[in-house]
């Protein structure tokens, strides 16, 4: 994990299956992954230019996924799980199960 905002293996875990498959058409340079390592970088750090660092994948590749994402709900969808599991974790605490 390069980054603070890199995914560790457990949230990919948890994102994994939101994300749409990849056609197999031709083989991808990029994983979704590393994509969204991508989007995540830029969220924390700011779209500062079409900078990324060399081991993510270009500006254009990002923003296009993030935009594809965005437009058919993949991003909500998410946050949406994201936000369901914290707030089952938070009421376990509440409970005093965890």
């Amino acid at each position: 994990m390069p980054y603070s905002s890199s995914l560790t293996d457990q949230e990919w875990i948890i994102i994994e299956p939101l994300l749409p498959r990849k056609k197999k058409t031709c083989p991808t340079k990029w994983s979704n992954r590393e994509i969204l390592d991508g989007i995540l970088y830029q969220l924390k750090n700011g779209f500062i230019g079409c900078d990324l660092l060399k081991n993510l994948p270009p500006y254009s590749t990002v923003f296009w996924h993030y935009k594809q994402w965005r437009e058919s709900g993949v991003i909500d969808e998410i946050r949406d799980v994201l936000h369901s599991q914290v707030r089952q974790q938070l009421k376990k605490k509440a409970n005093g199960q965890l």
